[in-house]
């Protein structure tokens, strides 16, 4: 077997990241503007998907983003990610927003989101993914429920062709 198919665990593509929000990252009430959430949320799923595809990735669908708390200017943002399950040329990223306000010494959930990354070589063709090794119960918990989010996703994927 090819050893970029060998299957790996979760904990190889588990991946964090930390943002400062800037005033430029803020709207006029000094609060984090939603889009650079979702864009830093895109990077963080980006850099685990990266890691255990070892190829380079697009992203293929973002399910919704609930905002749960605000975050403001001078708060640090933590984003930790990791792949939940792989389909053959596709896989599912977690990625769970925190943000600590260092001064206080409090963390709050900001949101979660689920990506839908895809395998792909320089010309732009689809490429196969080693399996995800679940090994924790909460990983095995994110690998069945992934499986379930990707029913859903493609179910309402089917209903808005037929639409057209």
């Amino acid at each position: 077997m090819n050893d970029i198919l060998t299957p790996r665990p979760v904990r190889d593509s588990q991946s964090e990241m930390a943002e400062i929000v800037l005033p430029n990252d803020a709207n006029p009430l000094a609060a984090l503007l939603g889009g650079r959430l979702m864009h830093w949320i895109d990077l963080a799923g980006a850099m685990a998907a990266h890691r255990h595809s070892r190829n380079y990735v697009v992203t293929a669908s973002v399910d919704h983003i609930d905002f749960l708390v605000p975050v403001r200017v001078g708060d640090l943002v933590i984003l930790r990610s990791s792949v939940n399950r792989v389909f053959n040329t596709s896989m599912e990223v977690g990625v769970k927003v925190y943000v600590e306000n260092y001064v206080a010494d409090t963390a709050q959930h900001v949101a979660s989101a689920y990506l839908t990354f895809v395998a792909i070589d320089k010309e732009g063709n689809r490429l196969k993914i080693a399996p995800v090794v679940p090994e924790t119960e909460e990983q095995r918990r994110r690998y069945d429920d992934a499986g379930r989010r990707r029913e859903i996703r493609r179910s309402e994927l089917e209903r808005r062709r037929k639409g057209r």
